[in-house]
């Protein structure tokens, strides 16, 4: 039984389409890409755990393995001819840019009122429960709604799932089964990821009252601005779609999202990692200078 993860062709056994599925939800999760690493790493930041970082990884990819399973059942069908639409991608980046960045204004704003732009203050400068800076819970429900929203992106892996394994099954009962596993094969990785980012912010040196004040404006800043950056690429790609569409840099590598790093890798890599610095260096300052006057003060 050959597993062909590049390009998989020609008639597959049902267990081969299982098989690939999965597979390639595993290099999914693993590899950068747009409608994955920014919205695990952003939530997972914030959540200074690696426990909890597992969670905002489960939670996100078991929506988007839920929509992953419909897509696969509606391309069994031949229905999702629509997918496939020039600008359609970019209308999901325009979509998922801007709940990314209503849920990092939530998150800044402990979900009180906001301003449109006003992602690098901080309005309530307050050290609650004596000198510990508890950041807002992340509503649960803002990852699921991300995983399902992200899950309509196209890319090589959606073309694979709804054109070769999809109708290679054999009845409609069982047309969702690969867009499951593909979802499968990502919520494993995605899970491992959530996992590392979360761990990775709970080991940074800092001071148990600074380090949730610095989590939560990290994870708010770097959804704020990640989503600022989707709205704009969204908005270049359905003013230009085909120079935005051909703006990429072929490798030698034939794994999906290493050989053409597009706009996708700039989404996902560059642009994420940029704002997440500039986040993570920000809301050091600010905690540790907060922590500091709080400190004076208490000793006055």
């Amino acid at each position: 039984m050959g597993i062909n993860l590049w390009n998989p062709s020609g008639h597959l056994s049902v267990l081969a389409i299982l098989i690939t599925a999965l597979l390639l939800g595993m290099v999914h999760g693993i590899t950068p890409d747009e409608h994955t690493w920014p919205i695990t790493f952003s939530y997972s930041v914030g959540s200074y755990s690696s426990r909890e970082g597992r969670k905002m990884g489960f939670l996100f990819s078991l929506a988007f393995t839920l929509q992953r399973a419909i897509a696969s059942e509606l391309a069994f069908f031949a229905l999702s001819r629509f997918e496939f639409a020039s600008r359609y991608g970019f209308e999901v980046y325009l979509i998922v840019g801007a709940v990314m960045w209503m849920s990092g204004m939530y998150i800044l704003n402990r979900g009180k009122s906001w301003h449109l732009v006003d992602f690098g203050k901080e309005h309530d400068q307050q050290l609650p429960h004596g000198d510990h800076i508890e950041p807002r819970p992340i509503p649960r429900y803002m990852p699921l709604v991300h995983g399902f929203i992200a899950g309509w992106g196209i890319g090589a892996f959606a073309v694979i799932i709804y054109t070769v394994l999809a109708p290679g099954m054999p009845t409609a009962f069982v047309g969702w089964i690969p867009g499951a596993f593909f979802g499968i094969g990502t919520m494993i990785m995605q899970i491992l990821l959530g996992g590392l980012f979360g761990a990775w912010m709970s080991r940074r040196r800092l001071p148990d009252a600074v380090r949730a004040y610095v989590a939560r404006k990290m994870s708010g800043r770097t959804l704020a601005g990640g989503g600022i950056g989707f709205v704009v690429v969204a908005l270049l790609g359905l003013l230009f779609p085909t120079l935005i569409s051909h703006l990429a840099v072929i490798t030698p590598l034939h794994i999906h999202n290493l050989h053409n790093l597009g706009v996708g890798f700039f989404l996902a890599v560059i642009l994420l990692f940029s704002v997440a610095t500039w986040a993570f260096w920000k809301s050091v300052r600010e905690g540790l200078q907060l922590n500091e006057r709080a400190s004076i003060k208490g000793s006055a």
